[in-house]
């Protein structure tokens, strides 16, 4: 059970109530009182579905792809709307729910999911979502998911590592590749700012953004090395995660190709963003760069694949941890994408469709037991109850 960190540090009606465990008023809206952050990872992976097919290599034809791309931009969109009525609900009528969230140090990292969904859809807004809306207003679309995506991206990457320093009791055993989450969510935005340079005034406005963007950057790849050591520590020392929480350790590859995808088109808007120097700074970074970072994550994708194989054989069930299948392999299909384009090299295109493959393979299982379990109800139940997974476990999933 999700439970708070310490006890309320007043006596109002409310906390007396709650540290006596009287019965509690009547609620609204009960559906959405276990609808927990982690439920963007949905809009999310199916957001990056859109996106990088419409990036992949142009020898690749599928007829009818950018239109089905269009489509479940238009699904991501209806989801994104759907879920910030849901949670606005959930923080209206289920506060204590909610407050105990942010106190769970397995609950709060998800923190982060909620700006890289608004990032995401914003991304396929411009990239496919044009095509029926038109450029105007999916430029406009785009820059306003941007701008709040990545407010509510470094709010997450100041205010999730405060909770975990000053609130959160986390033992060394206990690291998980979730704590990533709130810290990716700035190269996030580093990856889609510079989509949008090229309509910004020239001059001092595209440059602004894009230098923005590069600080992105660094601000989250700097916090993601500091923080990945001693998850692989814990792996190593404490051995596999419980099983429910085997698929989060592709969430090590978000910010791997993520930050791959953001040096590239960081370089694609550079040439008339930034002076010549620079500009060829850029393209140079976005090779010597995304290379390597590409190597090292295809050898984390093989180890997480070989972890997940293992913790299926021992009866691995679905959970929304699932979700985490989806946005980082298409992370990586983008940084395949952009390395193909900025190289021209036939094994980088070849990547980008195998990862591409694997992606839309694990957003199809991922959806259709998400949607079974919110017909049946399941995966809107309390924690610790339904069919899946032992109490302290599944509460950690959720």
């Amino acid at each position: 059970m999700v439970t708070a960190a310490r006890p309320p540090r007043s006596f109002s009606p409310r906390s007396v109530r709650s540290a006596l465990a009287l019965p509690a008023r009547p609620r609204r809206a009960p559906a959405v009182r276990h609808l927990g952050p982690n439920w963007y990872a949905s809009v999310m992976g199916t957001a990056i579905v859109a996106t990088a097919g419409s990036g992949l290599p142009g020898a690749v034809h599928v007829p009818g792809l950018r239109t089905v791309c269009t489509a479940v931009w238009a699904l991501a969109s209806a989801l994104l709307a759907a879920l910030l009525v849901a949670r606005a609900l959930h923080w209206v009528h289920h506060r204590d729910q909610a407050r105990a969230h942010l106190l769970d140090p397995a609950v709060a990292p998800f923190y982060g999911c909620p700006a890289m969904a608004l990032l995401a859809v914003g991304g396929a807004t411009l990239a496919v979502g044009r095509d029926w809306t038109g450029p105007g207003p999916a430029v406009a679309v785009d820059a306003v998911l941007f701008a709040a995506g990545t407010v509510v991206g470094l709010v997450a990457a100041v205010a999730v590592p405060y909770l975990m320093v000053a609130r959160h009791r986390v033992e060394p055993d206990q690291a998980s590749p979730v704590w990533l989450l709130p810290l990716v969510a700035p190269m996030v935005s580093a990856a889609q700012g510079p989509l949008l340079v090229p309509h910004l005034p020239a001059g001092r406005p595209r440059e602004t953004l894009l230098l923005a963007c590069l600080a992105l950057f660094g601000l989250s790849l700097l916090a993601t090395l500091v923080t990945l050591p001693p998850i692989v520590t814990r792996l190593i020392t404490a051995g596999p995660l419980p099983l429910p929480l085997t698929p989060t350790l592709f969430l090590v590859l978000g910010p791997l190709g993520q930050s791959t995808t953001a040096a590239g088109t960081a370089a694609d808007a550079a040439r008339g963003a930034v002076p010549a120097p620079y500009a060829e700074g850029f393209a140079v970074l976005a090779v010597l760069y995304g290379v390597p970072v590409m190597g090292f994550a295809l050898l984390w994708l093989a180890l997480a694949a070989a972890l997940v194989v293992r913790a299926l054989r021992q009866g691995m069930g679905f959970a929304m941890t699932w979700w985490a299948f989806t946005f980082p392999l298409g992370t990586c299909a983008t940084g395949a994408e952009a390395l193909g384009r900025r190289t021209g090299l036939a094994p980088f295109d070849g990547l980008a469709v195998g990862l591409y493959a694997l992606l839309v393979a694990a957003w199809a299982v991922a959806a259709v037991r998400t949607g079974r379990g919110v017909v049946s109800g399941e995966l809107l139940a309390a924690p610790g109850r339904g069919r899946a997974a032992p109490g302290s476990t599944r509460a950690r999933t959720r």
